[in-house]
């Protein structure tokens, strides 16, 4: 019995112990958090101090993963706290009213003895909200006041990402029964990383998927035009001072993929509600070896300068683009050393014709200055090696690298350029993907890349809608990948019902029982009557 008396006494005071060691961190993470800043919309909030009865006190909200390893439940935590010393107030009653984007969630009362709630947002396909508390009655907790009030907020899609908005009163603070005269109000917005995907079906470098991750609220209405290279999604945002004054920033990511090579550009603009954002708002993370993050970090002089020039609108309307004519692409190496720029002339590469590549290699870690280290490139398609050369790179910020060769007649569609065993390390490699164009036939009358067939066997069978095929065949005509016969587009009205005969034709097309000529005399038809519009 004696024994087992002192073991629990070893085991309470390792308690004691491990709670003060705990209050000592606590205390230091306190320290050194609190600043005289914050952030609506980000992933935490501290407010700037507010007198209460003689204290300068401040309310601090964070957001973590509940159990990352399980599921991406929300937590979510509010304290009160003493800005001076940096404890928190004792028997605090809080009432919250919370948000998740645009879905009530509830209001309600909330006490905590030690000025500290954490809210546990969980997904659960339940038909309303519901509301569970949680409390820890463990004895140590409570006498060094670390015993945490949890309350599990229960509903649909609330593991989802997204701006939580929470309406915090202060009613009591340093005793249940001393009432705020004037109760103590903060508006918190919480922002969880939210990735919707997209998919896209280029007619060129086929199925894409672009990821848009938010760091502020659920984007909408996301659309890509293969013709402009444009992106465009909308955005719940409260365009008042009060909103923008507490808003840090506003955090939206592209994910694309480096097979997607109409945007794999040196740079981007963003327009916000028709406002040109300035470009130093853009970072492009080419660190990854299969995709590219493109970073929009929008400030909040950014947001006033848009506040200052739009007309009154409701939430933000995204147009993103390449920022320039110019074709310039890049792509940094596996081992994240060099960025390699690309350019090339004729702007329309064609088989059988000449084509110049120019090229530079970029020290990331020497302040992106040109350097020369030895190279080995080739120009490929799936397993064809169509040219190839090795040779040290220039150092110089006013010449290129230069590669010559001519294009086979025989190829047409993406080819990879590759960069290979930069300064002898075979880690320091990456591939660009471009297109090469059919030439002109012998009677200089059409010429359709039997790729193509891919997509109106797709629009056949009813895999993608006239719209998605009607804008790819623009594309490709835009882009001189498809070449047929000048065609005069008639006056009138538009005509949007695309025949069935057509369907039927593209269809069979694609399964090789027409010719070329028969098909073409379908895009004539919908060039004719405006429906595919040159």
């Amino acid at each position: 019995m004696f024994k087992i008396c002192i073991r629990q006494q070893k085991k309470d005071f390792k308690q004691i112990s491990l709670y003060l060691i705990s209050l000592s961190v606590i205390s230091i993470l306190i320290l050194f958090t609190i600043v005289d800043v914050y952030g609506h919309g980000v992933g935490s909030e501290i407010f700037p101090p507010v007198n209460l009865n003689g204290k300068q006190v401040s309310l601090e909200v964070s957001s973590s993963t509940n159990n990352p390893d399980e599921n991406d439940d929300q937590q979510i935590s509010i304290s009160l706290i003493d800005f001076n010393s940096k404890i928190t107030l004792r028997d605090v009653t809080f009432l919250i009213k919370s948000s998740h984007g645009e879905q009530f969630l509830f209001e309600k009362e909330f006490q905590s003895d030690n000025g500290f709630l954490v809210l546990n947002f969980i997904s659960e396909n339940t038909e309303s909200i519901q509301i569970q508390e949680e409390n820890e009655n463990n004895f140590f907790a409570s006498l060094f006041g670390l015993d945490n009030r949890k309350i599990n907020i229960k509903g649909p899609r609330l593991s989802d990402g997204g701006l939580y908005k929470l309406d915090v009163t202060i009613l009591t603070a340093d005793g249940y029964s001393k009432k705020l005269d004037i109760p103590l109000t903060f508006n918190a917005g919480i922002s969880i990383a939210q990735t919707s995907k997209h998919e896209i079906n280029h007619p060129v470098f086929g199925l894409q998927e672009i990821n848009v991750i938010t760091y502020y609220d659920e984007i909408k209405n996301f659309q890509y035009d293969i013709e402009s290279k444009e992106i465009t999604f909308s955005m719940p945002f409260e365009w008042s001072l009060d909103n923008i004054n507490q808003t840090s920033v506003v955090h939206e990511e592209l994910v694309i993929p480096k097979t997607f090579g109409d945007l794999l550009v040196s740079g981007f603009s963003m327009y916000v509600n028709g406002i040109k954002l300035s470009d130093d708002i853009v970072t492009i993370d080419d660190f990854f070896s299969e995709k590219r993050v493109v970073h929009f970090i929008i400030s909040q002089k950014e947001l006033q300068n848009i506040y200052n020039n739009q007309s009154p609108q409701n939430g933000m309307n995204f147009l993103i683009k390449p920022n320039s004519d110019d074709i310039k692409l890049s792509s940094v190496t596996s081992n994240g050393q060099f960025r390699i720029f690309i350019t090339w002339e004729p702007q329309n590469l064609q088989s059988n014709s000449k084509a110049t590549i120019y090229f530079d290699v970029i020290d990331v870690f020497l302040k992106n200055r040109p350097i020369a280290v030895n190279y080995d490139f080739s120009v490929t398609q799936d397993d064809r090696i169509i040219f190839k050369q090795s040779g040290i790179s220039t150092d110089s910020k006013e010449n290129h690298n230069i590669a010559e060769f001519t294009i086979p007649n025989d190829i047409s569609g993406i080819v990879k350029l590759n960069f290979q065993n930069l300064a002898d390390n075979n880690l320091a490699s990456t591939s660009i993907p471009i297109i090469i164009n059919n030439s002109l036939n012998e009677n200089n009358y059409l010429s359709i890349p039997d790729w193509v067939k891919n997509n109106a066997g797709w629009w056949s069978k009813e895999q993608i809608d006239d719209d998605s095929f009607v804008q790819a065949i623009q594309y490709l005509i835009k882009e001189k990948i498809v070449k047929i016969p000048s065609t005069t587009q008639e006056s009138g009205i538009v005509k949007n019902e695309i025949p069935s005969w057509i369907k039927n034709n593209a269809g069979w097309w694609s399964e090789g029982q027409i010719d070329d000529e028969t098909f073409v005399q379908g895009l004539q038809f919908l060039i004719k009557n405006r429906i595919i519009r040159v």
